[in-house]
Parts: C-alpha cells; structure tokens; sequence
C-alpha cells in the first residue's frame, strides 16, 4: 500500500502492518487556539498554507528534509466494528438528550456537557481513526473532506491539520504536561459552586427550576465562613462579584497553565475539551472515552453544590458538615486518578503529533 506525503505526519505508533511515507515540513508559527473558553472552537486559520505535496507514494526520507512519519493500517472489518461500537455507546449518551432538547426541557448534570462545551452531539457520534491511521477499503467521502484516498483505502490528511493547529497542539501539550507534573490538592470542597450563587436572589440562580438545599442566607454563610480555594479560571469566571475576593487565588486566563492542578474536578472534565478541539488528529475512542469521565465528574459536581437534586436521583454530599467534605474529597481524589490515564494519553498524542 502506498501514501502519498502529507498525511502521516505525527503518525501513531507503529504496528502491524505499518507502512513509511513521507510527512509535511514542520508545522509553521501559527496562532494557537483560544485556550480555556467553552465558546472557543479550535483555531481554523491558517496565515501561511504549508504543506507537502501529495504528488505519488514515497518511501523513507523524504527530499528538502522533510520528517519521516508512518500509517498503521486498520481492516475494514476492524475499523467498521470500532466505528458501530463509537456510534453504539455515543447514542447512549446524546439520544436522551436530544429527546429532552425536543421537548423543550433541561437536565442540570446530563445536559451540561452538550450546553456549556462547544462539542455537538453530532460532532461526538462521528468517529475518527486520528492521525496516522490508514482505513483498508475506506472510501474518503464517508469521511469527510479532510480525508485523501490512499492505495487501498482511505486516510487522514494529517499535514494540513497540522498546519493549521500546531501551535494549539503544543499549547494543550503544555497545559497537560505542567498540571500533571503538579500535586493534586483536595482543599476546594466544590465551593466553586457555591460561589456562583453567593448572595444571588432566587430568580438570579443559573438552575432556578431547582430549589438550594439549605436558605439563601445559609448558603452564603457557607461561603463567607469557609473562603473558597478555586485554582480554575473557567470555574471562577462564574462566581459573582461578591464572591470573587472571598477566593485564595484570583485566577486569570493567562495564569491557567501555572495554577491548573491534577485534583480539580473541573481541570479534569476539561479533558474532554482538549480532546475534541484535537480532533480529528486523536482518535473518537479518546475523546470519548473523556466525555465519559467528564459526565462523572459534573454528577460529583452537582451532587457537592447547594441545589437539591434528589428529585432527579442524585443524593446530596454535604460538604457544609465535615463527613460532606471527606466525602467529597474521597471522591475528588477517585476520579484524578482516573484522570491522570487519560491526561498521559492526551499527552502522548500531542507528542507524535508534535514529532
């Protein structure tokens, strides 16, 4: 099977039935993602076209110095039961909430990933191989038009992706790299929650639909007794102004890649995020793989907050009592380890992307 340049760069490891072909240049300065915002989808521009050309299969070296990348091939029957499986577990996630979308109503803790994340639920179902992967008897069209036809198959073209989101690539890689090499602190308590309704009024709360656990009054007393200690920007940009100076740190965007650490529910969840704005260059099972401990990690996250949801099956952690707070600790700590897996493969995937 031959590829043509410029589809294998920051291939997957290799592996059976791997195959050389020459890659594009390096990727080239470009402006990197927004990083953090929800809103922000991945950066599409590209200030100078770079690219190789896609003229023939090339083997080995390529000339002008070009890297060398390589494509492991998939079989059909392998890559057609992966695709069914992604699309399988997916529809378990996003039919309930298109049905609730339908009918005009809002679920707090299993609506959030497809409201707060740029993410659509369509975007989520489709599956990507990621970069490096050849599809044995793929037609490219069912792929998309980011995909070139090779020998045999189809695959991604990887290089002009590339082109386009490598200064994104090597910012998340940072992002991950720095919070993973920090230890993780379980002093938050989820008061981050807490500090998005202090000394709001009841028609003010972002889930009016559903009533505090304790009075209004009580809830800011939580606050203003305990302080918060919430290192996440994109949690803090939602506390209300009179809850900003009760927080230890005062976190800006500019500051998230020095104070993201690996215990933050939310710094977790946002894997999910760094997953799909790196794709279609990793692979769907990744970034679903992350969508499914995000939906734990924002279950946890209601759970800990002042809303009563058990009305919707989500029995509260008291974190205002102390057995609340080891509770919720216990439970921020389960799911970074969880999250350090999934971080390391984000991680390893920017790696060959960056190689």
């Amino acid at each position: 099977m031959s590829v043509p340049p410029s589809v294998c760069t920051g291939a997957a490891p290799s592996g059976t039935g791997a195959v050389t072909a020459a890659s594009a240049a390096g990727p080239g300065a470009n402006q990197p993602d927004p990083p953090g915002a929800d809103q922000h989808a991945a950066d599409q521009r590209s200030p100078g076209e770079r690219g190789a050309s896609r003229r023939g299969a090339v083997a080995g070296a390529a000339p002008g110095g070009d890297l060398t990348g390589r494509c492991r091939v998939l079989a059909e029957p392998e890559w057609r039961r992966r695709r069914s499986d992604h699309e399988r577990r997916v529809d378990g996630w996003i039919r309930p909430h298109l049905a609730r979308r339908r009918d005009g109503q809002r679920h707090p803790v299993q609506d959030f990933l497809f409201t707060y994340y740029s993410h659509r639920p369509a975007q989520l179902r489709r599956w990507h191989p990621g970069a490096g992967i050849v599809l044995a008897g793929a037609d490219p069209a069912e792929f998309g038009e980011r995909y070139v036809p090779v020998d045999g198959g189809a695959t991604l073209a990887t290089s002009p992706l590339l082109a386009r989101r490598s200064d994104t690539v090597a910012w998340v890689r940072d992002l991950l790299v720095r919070t993973a090499g920090r230890p993780a602190q379980f002093g938050c308590f989820g008061l981050h929650e807490w500090a998005m309704v202090y000394r709001q009024t009841p028609e003010q709360l972002r889930h009016a639909a559903w009533p505090l656990r304790l009075s209004s009054a009580d809830t800011d007393r939580v606050v203003a007794d305990r302080g918060v200690r919430c290192s996440h920007f994109d949690a803090f940009r939602f506390f209300t102004e009179p809850a900003r100076p009760l927080n230890v740190l005062q976190p800006t965007r500019e500051r998230q890649p020095e104070l993201e650490q690996p215990g933050c529910l939310h710094a977790t969840m946002d894997l999910y995020k760094w997953a799909y704005k790196l794709s279609p260059l990793v692979g769907s099972d990744l970034v679903a793989d992350c969508f499914a401990l995000a939906r734990q990690v924002r279950e946890i996250d209601m759970r800990a907050s002042p809303y009563d949801l058990s009305a919707l099956g989500y029995r509260p952690i008291p974190i205002e009592t102390p057995a609340g707070r080891a509770e919720y600790a216990a439970a921020q700590r389960a799911m970074a380890e969880r999250a350090a897996p999934l971080r390391q493969r984000l991680i390893a995937a920017c790696d060959h992307l960056l190689a």
